[in-house]
């Protein structure tokens, strides 16, 4: 299996490598450390605790309740509205997410550049491809 040092943990999680570091400290992730001194997470336990600190952000109640699954809060970036037509842009950390949707919606959402949002992806099709 494989292990991830903390840096590409925090990355995965979002987070930074200082959180993943106290989380570490903490116990709540486990690590080894290897012949360099430096800190590891074995795959498994990063997956299991991805999946754990997940779970526990959704108990907050702040999110609203939705069938997409994929969910990814950022900032409105861009709007550019067309006639009928229009295209948001959310930075969602180092996601960019565009959405086309109707100019009537935008105006009804208030959606706007430098307002907080949340793009939720539901597909039919997902492409995962391994990193390397």
């Amino acid at each position: 299996m494989r292990s991830y040092t903390i840096g590409r943990a925090a990355r995965l999680l979002g987070v930074s490598p200082d959180t993943v570091r106290r989380w570490a400290d903490a116990g709540r992730i486990p690590t080894a450390r290897d012949e360099q001194g430096k800190r590891l997470i074995d795959g498994t336990d990063l997956a299991a605790f991805s999946v754990a600190l997940a779970s526990e952000a959704g108990e907050d109640g702040d999110e609203p309740r939705t069938s997409a699954r994929n969910a990814f809060p950022g900032i409105i970036t861009a709007v550019k509205l067309g006639d009928v037509v229009a295209q948001v842009e959310v930075q969602a950390g180092p996601h960019r997410l565009v959405s086309l949707l109707t100019r009537e919606a935008v105006e009804e959402l208030g959606l706007a550049v430098g307002r907080e949002a949340v793009a939720r992806v539901k597909a039919t099709n997902v492409h995962i491809d391994l990193e390397s």
